[in-house]
């Protein structure tokens, strides 16, 4: 009724190797787009600009520039609480940079690599005290 085999040869035949070579371009523009967004950003903090080429510590200092523990870092590798803590973390960093809700939802969250170029090479000023507004006293 149902030749398992057949099915496993047909899938053996197929050359796939086009569609690898796609996905891995696909992903090394992805990461070298994000690297030139992530630069000036981390410059803009006074942080070191090359640590936007390590990927793990890319991610600990977004954490740190959103107001945040370096610890939340480890959450990124939860699949669903993944998600939950980058838009927390895209919002902690949208409020560093004295933006609102919704630039950080769509362009800092959903459009990352936008979003972090606008922060960068725009007109937008770190906050400081990782978005924080200090409380002088009288």
């Amino acid at each position: 009724m149902f030749d398992l085999q057949a099915v496993g040869e047909l899938i053996s035949d197929q050359d796939l190797s086009g569609y690898r070579t796609a996905s891995l371009l696909i992903s090394v523009w992805s990461y070298v787009i994000t690297v030139i967004a992530l630069w000036p950003v981390f410059a803009k903090t006074g942080i070191a600009g090359w640590s936007a080429l390590i990927p793990i510590l890319n991610t600990y200092v977004l954490v740190k520039i959103a107001g945040h523990h370096g610890a939340l870092t480890i959450l990124y590798s939860i699949p669903i609480v993944n998600l939950i803590v980058s838009i927390v973390v895209a919002f902690g960093c949208g409020r560093a940079f004295g933006k609102g809700g919704a630039f950080s939802f769509f362009l800092l969250w959903l459009l990352s690599p936008v979003g972090f170029l606008i922060i960068g090479y725009g007109r937008s000023k770190f906050v400081g005290d990782l978005g924080r507004q200090t409380m002088q006293a009288a």
